[in-house]
């Protein structure tokens, strides 16, 4: 009984009215400072169309490393007025690029293990490694207009299979010199209307007109060497045309040549690659004519795929 009247006197109820009004007073201010600093989270969501194209004839490999498929960027606030974000763009990426890469490619196989790379190493003509370097974005002046911007910066590698090597561990990697060519590609988005009704559904429908904004950039370049193309958009170090017109060359000859010859001979093209050759005999390389044992439990190290 003692113990439930002393609880009883803890209360702000039953303390004197000086008392109370400090209590509530801050209780009231950390609501307040909860509510100023509170997080919101965004995962991208959206619908995205497979390109209406001719396919370019060829057979490319991808690899998401693990921070490109499980993107995200957390923004925290400066104040208490503002809000903390994070937003989760990674499955949206890996969504979104497969739908471009399938619409422009005749095929596309997912690299992600080395029984990928030996399997499937004579069909692919040229891999393609995308990452995210920079993503920015603005939050809107005024509280009751939500429109949001962001931007987004593409860094691509396209390289040999014969420049991937597999670790004792089984990861795959890249050295940063095997390459066939390197560009970046930027895009922007803006929330198009300012009438959403939160401010999640405003940044989730910027960041989905950015990603088409990327995927117009990278087809409408994607070949393109012209000095008007080398710019913020498409900083090309190697001529992928020029990689584009050999390999589309080599596959019709292909076709031309019996299957038996055809599977004896082929190579893949690996002029205008650094530092790779086709036949490299340092461990873990692709090695035309000899075999590895598949290894099915091999991951991609991120931190060897920056």
């Amino acid at each position: 009984m003692k113990m439930e009247e002393h609880l009883s006197d803890s209360t702000i109820m039953n303390s004197p009215p000086c008392t109370r009004a400090l209590r509530l007073g801050w209780l009231i201010c950390n609501c307040l400072l909860l509510i100023g600093c509170a997080s919101k989270q965004v995962v991208v969501e959206g619908k995205f169309p497979t390109p209406l194209m001719d396919p370019m004839p060829i057979t490319v490999g991808v690899i998401y490393p693990k921070a490109f498929a499980e993107h995200e960027f957390f923004d925290e606030a400066k104040g208490r007025s503002e809000t903390d974000w994070l937003v989760k763009t990674g499955e949206a990426q890996v969504e979104f690029w497969d739908k471009v890469f399938h619409g422009m490619f005749a095929e596309v196989v997912h690299i992600r293990d080395w029984q990928t790379v030996q399997t499937r190493g004579g069909d692919i003509d040229g891999v393609i490694i995308p990452a995210i370097s920079k993503l920015e974005y603005t939050i809107p002046t005024h509280t009751n207009v939500k429109i949001y911007e962001i931007w987004m910066r593409y860094d691509f590698r396209l390289v040999d299979i014969s420049a991937i090597h597999r670790q004792e561990d089984g990861a795959l990697t890249v050295k940063p010199d095997d390459w066939i060519a390197k560009w970046s590609v930027t895009a922007y988005g803006k929330t198009p209307t300012a009438f959403l009704q939160t401010d999640e559904e405003a940044v989730n429908l910027a960041a989905v007109v950015a990603l088409r904004d990327a995927g117009a950039n990278f087809i409408t370049t994607f070949g393109k060497t012209d000095s008007r193309f080398t710019n913020d958009d498409l900083d090309l170090e190697s001529d992928i045309g020029q990689w584009l017109d050999v390999v589309i060359k080599d596959n019709s000859l292909d076709d031309s040549i019996p299957p038996e010859e055809t599977k004896a001979s082929k190579l893949p093209v690996s002029s205008g690659t650094r530092g790779t050759s086709a036949t490299q005999n340092s461990a873990g390389n692709l090695q035309r004519g000899e075999a590895e044992d598949p290894v099915s439990a091999s991951t991609i190290a991120d931190e060897h795929l920056p």
